[in-house]
């Protein structure tokens, strides 16, 4: 970790960050395996000489992508954030790029203090998924109940314990004492050729969005009613909800902080 003295005082440094997810195994550092966050701390330690905690916003799983990842890191170095950004940029594989980098207080904490966070679905619907697609979407050419689904979609909205929709393995979510999660909006759409599932929360539980889009599907295929999503909320088992469906098709689009946080 760095340290700081009256000369060099650390700086918090708020990263936004992009990548395609493809080829890491998710977010967090794992020993002898490629994550974004273990490339974005090589890179700035190549940059900048020291070695440093590199904060996420939220650990995306294997082959989830982002457009808007955060992160926040403390340095001692004095570089511009703008040269700060091109640098590291230059010491990055072209599957992630830091977008923007700016000073934020010392007390900020990329997770801590979020918001909400934006997550969308995407489902290629037609019968040839074109190869520039393929990594950031999921093919499903099948008949489905789109109004069905659209009107399911809906009923996520709102404040519920959402532990129908965590992942059967709840060692991602240690850290967290509570399955309650905040939805404030839930949306599915038609775009073209692709079916979008978009929704913004407080916070999502591991493989929850996945797991809301897999019910989704059910609800699609009439296997279950469209307000049958109520009924599998207040159960609260994961028996009762729907497949988690592939990571490719889910794309990390912001993260939202209250401007307090950030001045």
């Amino acid at each position: 970790m760095n340290q700081s003295d009256d000369q060099n005082p650390l700086r918090n440094l708020l990263l936004r960050v992009a990548y395609d997810g493809t080829d890491f195994y998710g977010w967090q550092i794992q020993p002898l395996r490629p994550t974004i966050q273990g490339t974005l701390t090589s890179a700035i330690k190549k940059v900048c000489g020291e070695q440093v905690q590199v904060h996420g916003a939220g650990r995306t799983d294997a082959g989830v992508h982002a457009c808007g990842q955060a992160a926040n890191v403390k340095l001692a170095s004095r570089i511009p954030c703008s040269n700060l950004m091109k640098a590291v940029n230059d010491h990055l594989p072209e599957s992630i790029r830091i977008l923007s980098v700016q000073e934020v207080p010392l007390h900020f904490h990329a997770r801590h203090d979020v918001h909400s966070k934006i997550y969308c679905y995407r489902m290629f619907r037609e019968k040839i998924c074109l190869p520039r697609l393929s990594r950031f979407v999921f093919p499903f050419p099948y008949p489905l109940d789109e109004a069905a689904m659209q009107e399911g979609a809906r009923d996520y909205a709102g404040t519920w314990d959402f532990r129908s929709f965590a992942s059967a393995d709840r060692s991602q979510d240690s850290e967290e004492k509570s399955y309650v999660r905040t939805i404030f909006s839930s949306l599915l759409e038609r775009r073209g050729d692709e079916l979008v599932y978009t929704v913004e929360g407080n916070g999502f539980l591991h493989h929850m969005v996945r797991n809301l889009m897999g019910t989704l599907i059910l609800v699609g295929r009439k296997q279950i009613s469209s307000d049958a999503i109520r009924k599998i909320l207040a159960v609260r088992q994961r028996s009762a909800a729907g497949p988690t469906v592939p990571a490719r098709g889910l794309h990390l689009l912001s993260v939202n902080y209250p401007s307090a946080a950030l001045i």
